[in-house]
């Protein structure tokens, strides 16, 4: 189990974030990435799921610019709530609190991983921001309106093919744009790694997590 800690972005703006450290030699280092639902059960879920396997982890609560302590569930109600707090977060702001949790990282390589909006997120990060080693987005809605920006490390994709907001046409102009970069698409709808929500996909979210963490000892 992590903890919560609090952090300063580099405007003097402070935020909370979940901490939680490697399970035995860490092996790199990775800031987690929230989607619109806030740093919930699922995200830190997430964090403790990487830190067995080797990685320290901070998931910074972004929404606190708009909103403290944000930690919502899937309801209709939930996701009218979490998309109004994403309409008016700032690209711009955000990066500055991912670099914060990137610099409150112990020393050695860095890497973003992101879900829905933090998918988006990651990709911005590894287009925008230095020190960024690694970066790895799942199924980012908006990826595709950002796909002339280049990352300067190595970067990985996970998109689900039956996902209404992420059509083939977004993933294929991502491709098109970036021939090179590993983009995976699952038989899985959007929102396939959360085993909270009923679009999980355990076969899809097991594959995908084996690829990422792969990724990540290759690249850190």
């Amino acid at each position: 189990m992590g903890e919560t800690i609090t952090l300063t972005a580099s405007d003097g703006h402070d935020f909370k974030a979940y901490k939680a450290d490697a399970h035995g030699p860490a092996l790199g280092n990775l800031v987690v990435l929230q989607e619109i639902f806030g740093v919930n059960a699922h995200i830190r879920s997430v964090c403790d799921r990487f830190a067995e396997h080797g990685f320290n982890c901070i998931a910074p609560a972004v929404f606190d610019r708009v909103a403290r302590d944000v930690e919502l569930g899937y309801s209709a109600e939930d996701v009218a709530q979490g998309r109004d707090y994403k309409g008016v977060s700032v690209d711009d702001d955000v990066l500055k609190d991912i670099a914060a949790a990137l610099a409150a990282l112990p020393e050695g390589g860095k890497g973003v991983v992101g879900y829905c909006w933090g998918g988006y997120l990651s990709w911005i990060s590894a287009t925008r921001l230095q020190g960024v080693g690694a970066a790895v987005g799942y199924y980012g809605g908006g990826i595709q309106d950002k796909a002339s920006e280049t990352p300067s490390c190595p970067t990985m994709l996970h998109f689900g093919e039956k996902d209404a907001h992420i059509t083939p046409d977004h993933v294929q102009t991502v491709r098109d744009s970036h021939p090179d970069l590993p983009v995976h698409v699952y038989d899985a709808d959007h929102g396939f790694n959360c085993d909270m929500r009923g679009s999980y996909d355990r076969a899809s979210a097991a594959l995908a997590m084996d690829r990422t963490v792969a990724f990540f000892k290759e690249n850190l």
